[in-house]
């Protein structure tokens, strides 16, 4: 039997949760996007897409689902930011307690600061690795601080160690707030320069890493489905070349991918997002090999 609407589209003797490592958590949610709506639909199309990604790993040629993947039910939108970030925390406190590999799909970037508190209580201080293509280092945007434009700052509020890689499109606030953040930015020039970027990345993770992917990340030609599109982006391989590093390298103990916005009638930013996500899956696999 296939389990519909569940990452992968997986039979369930691989989806049950209490036999699965690892538990997917959408969360459509947009309550503070500022530019183009329609990130609440990423999630259901990141599992759409799932069911058409191959289970064999091309990198590693082992299929990495029989650990166990469990979808969960989706985080209902709440009326307000701050109602919808103690949601988030809610359901996923339980599931990182229980010891699951946590990968939760959103929505919009606000939902990764509940996420972060919720594996620091499990894990204690964790680092966090930012791929994305903005500093959201603002203290509000919007009127709360509950945006997606502030997410890293409140990550900082729970852990000081952030390392954020992709970055090209910042404030001077942010610049005046947050000078050392800015400063150790690993941004697409720094990694087309030449030099070890990978080995940069890895010195500022220190135990437990969680990692955060805003798909803008990415440049807009490889993931053009999203709301805050930004020229000179990262590619497939060198995220998937960071993601196996520090994977390998370091303890990853869960993972969010956010900020799809599906376009109509064009598929590769849903899909690209599915695939980045068993990737993680795998990668943290290859880890245990």
């Amino acid at each position: 039997m296939i389990n519909s609407n569940a990452f992968l589209d997986l039979p369930t003797e691989f989806t049950a949760y209490d036999r699965s490592r690892y538990a997917i958590l959408p969360v459509p949610y947009e309550g503070t996007v500022s530019y183009v709506s329609g990130t609440a639909g990423g999630p259901m199309a990141i599992l759409e897409a799932s069911g058409f990604v191959e289970l064999l790993d091309d990198e590693l040629h082992r299929e990495c689902h029989t650990a166990g993947i469990h979808t969960l039910p989706a985080v209902h939108p709440a009326p307000g930011p701050d109602e919808q970030m103690r949601r988030v925390y809610e359901a996923a406190a339980p599931v990182v307690r229980d010891g699951k590999f946590l990968l939760t799909l959103g929505g919009e970037h606000s939902i990764t600061s509940p996420l972060v508190r919720a594996m620091c209580e499990r894990h204690g201080e964790v680092s966090v690795l930012q791929i994305d293509a903005h500093a959201d280092l603002r203290d509000e945007l919007g009127g709360t601080g509950c945006s997606h434009g502030a997410v890293m700052r409140r990550v900082l509020d729970i852990t000081p160690h952030l390392c954020q890689v992709g970055i090209r499109s910042f404030s001077h606030e942010e610049l005046l707030a947050c000078p050392g953040q800015v400063e150790a930015f690993i941004t697409p020039r720094m990694i087309r320069s030449g030099g070890d970027w990978i080995a940069r990345v890895l010195e500022r993770l220190r135990g437990k890493v969680y990692v955060t992917i805003d798909i803008d990340g990415f440049d807009p030609a490889y993931a053009p489905g999203t709301g805050t599109p930004e020229p000179g982006g990262l590619d497939w391989f060198e995220v998937t070349a960071l993601l196996r590093s520090v994977c390998g390298e370091r303890e990853v103990v869960g993972a969010d991918i956010v900020e799809v916005r599906p376009i109509p009638g064009h598929h590769v930013t849903e899909f690209l997002a599915a695939k980045l996500a068993y990737k993680i899956i795998a990668y943290t696999q290859g880890r245990r090999a």
